[in-house]
Order: structure tokens, then sequence, then C-alpha cells
């Protein structure tokens, strides 16, 4: 059996706060949101149904954690969302709160922009120039 990454575990100050931009500004579907007991909560969201790696929001719950809030990659990009219309995709982010740090860009691998999340971690948007699948052939 194949090996895949399922979940990244990113750390949020609140889920219900997280929950909206990832579902609104990002359009993520919200999989699973389960109560784990006082205060906690098993938060599931991914940029769709069946496509690759999920992403739990957890609630920092210590000092430690909430010092990584919106720290996670040290300041380097973090995550990388993928995406078949950039434009739209870009445009639809930004009227919805993600904070874009540059203009996007076209580069040899695809059209790019980073933006940081709710919390402050950095992504990729980006438009490969091949998609992935079409790629391993």
């Amino acid at each position: 059996m194949p090996r895949h990454l399922a979940t990244v575990t990113l750390l949020v100050h609140d889920y219900d706060e997280a929950i909206r931009f990832f579902t609104d500004a990002l359009r993520f579907d919200l999989l699973e949101d389960t109560p784990r007991g006082p205060g906690k909560r098993w938060v599931v969201v991914a940029p769709s149904h069946n496509a690759g790696a999920t992403l739990l929001l957890a609630k920092a719950a210590n000092d430690e954690q909430k010092a990584a809030v919106g720290h996670q990659a040290g300041g380097r990009v973090f995550l990388f969302l993928h995406t078949r219309d950039f434009a739209a995709d870009h445009a639809h982010m930004k009227a919805h709160g993600a904070r874009f740090l540059e203009e996007p860009r076209h580069e040899p691998h695809g059209t790019v922009a980073v933006f940081q999340d709710l919390c402050g971690n950095r992504w990729d948007l980006l438009q490969p120039l091949t998609a992935p699948d079409e790629s391993a052939s």
C-alpha cells in the first residue's frame, strides 16, 4: 500500500475563527468538528474531500503552543495550496481576508503569490504549469 501524508496540525488561537477563515476565505471543506473534552475539539478541514492531506486545526493550549501560533515554519512558507484557477482563487481569497504579501508572479514552475493565514503562517497559492497528475507520466 502506498503511503501518503494524511494530516498536518496547524495551531490556531480560536476554533471558530479558524473554521470561518478556512471555509470562507480559502473555501476549504469542514470535514469534522467533534468535541474532545473541556475546551478541546477535533477540527479537520481540507481544500476538498478526498484530495490529499487535511489540516487539523488545534487550539493552542499552553504557553509554548501559543508562542508557535503563526510561526510554525519560522517565517518561511509553511504550506502550499495548489489551484487550477489562480486568478479566481486569488480574488476570492483577497476579498475574504487572506492577506497577500506580494503581487502574483510568474515563475518557471507556475503562477504564485505568498499569503498569510489568520494566524500569520505563510502559504503559497500556486497554479503549477503542469498539474500534479499530468507530471507523473
